[in-house]
């Protein structure tokens, strides 16, 4: 395994000693936030994390090698260079075997955490069930990951870009938990609520470790377990504001002939250029705040005071 997956020193000896460790995808680094901003926002993460009380496991491909936790200059590696491409699971060993840089998705971020024993997860918003999907039948790998891998994603729900509905029917045909994060109104990323609910809410992070016990014990912890952490109502973005954007970007996206896995950062960048950096705002607070309940869920879980 360690010819093509090495882990960091300090996320090993976590591991091995059973502290708690959170893993962090690196596409919000490298696509999902500008630059020079995306470093920063890096090492922020991680130090939520650590704030926690768990070990930060940002995971990457460089140089060919699925780094299982970064180095300060690896992280910079991934951050800064144009070398970089997004990777999803089907991609993984196509790029590991050609040496290449790859910043992971959640499915691929997913797969590679859950190799290695690594089983809380957080990060901004999850891919889903596009709002075309009816006749393009495109969906994001990040379904099929949660519904095979024993993961817990704590995340801001999905994306608003996508079609919310259908994405939590599938979650829910695909066996996949979904519990509400002081809510019961299932939040859409940049907005607290979707308009779609979410029927079981839990309120702290020892409830949701009283749920990934008890899944151990049923045998239903072999699929993920999405954590929905809205972002409190006056940090969101203003919702007649984040229609206006969504319309307009999706138009954007559909005259510049965007599709596939190439929507998400377009229409993302779309929001942060056009809401004059608000959308951007809120999408890093998305992310902290994820990776510090991430934290408590993981301390909680692993019963370390």
């Amino acid at each position: 395994m360690h010819d093509v997956i090495t882990i960091h020193p300090e996320v090993a000896e976590a591991l091995a000693a059973g502290r708690p460790v959170v893993a962090l995808e690196s596409t919000i680094i490298s696509h999902g936030l500008p630059r020079p901003d995306n470093l920063r926002v890096a090492r922020d993460i991680e130090a939520a994390v650590r704030a926690g009380g768990a070990v930060p496991a940002t995971i990457a491909l460089v140089a060919g090698k699925a780094c299982i936790g970064l180095d300060d200059a690896a992280l910079e590696q991934v951050a800064c260079s144009d070398e970089v491409v997004k990777v999803s699971t089907r991609d993984l060993a196509t790029v590991a075997a050609r040496g290449g840089h790859g910043a992971t998705t959640v499915a691929a971020t997913a797969h590679l955490a859950t190799q290695v024993g690594i089983d809380v997860f957080a990060t901004g918003g999850l891919g889903g069930v596009h709002r075309d999907a009816r006749d393009t039948w495109d969906e994001s790998a990040d379904l099929l990951a949660l519904a095979s891998l024993p993961i817990t994603v704590v995340c801001a729900g999905v994306k608003s870009i996508l079609d919310v509905g259908a994405t939590l029917e599938r979650l829910e045909t695909l066996g996949v938990a979904v519990l509400g994060f002081g809510t019961h109104a299932f939040p859409g990323f940049y907005l607290r609520d979707s308009g779609h609910p979410v029927e079981w809410r839990v309120d702290t992070a020892a409830e949701v470790a009283a749920v990934l016990h008890a899944r151990e014990a049923l045998g239903t912890a072999r699929r993920g377990l999405v954590v929905a952490n809205p972002l409190p109502e006056d940090e969101q973005v203003d919702p007649a504001l984040h229609e206006r954007l969504l319309n307009d970007g999706l138009a954007a996206a559909s005259a510049a002939g965007i599709a596939g896995k190439d929507v998400t950062p377009f229409l993302l960048e779309f929001f942060h250029r056009e809401s004059g950096g608000v959308s951007l705002t809120a999408n890093i607070r998305i992310i902290l705040r994820n990776a510090s309940l991430a934290a408590d869920i993981a301390v909680a879980a692993s019963g370390s005071t």
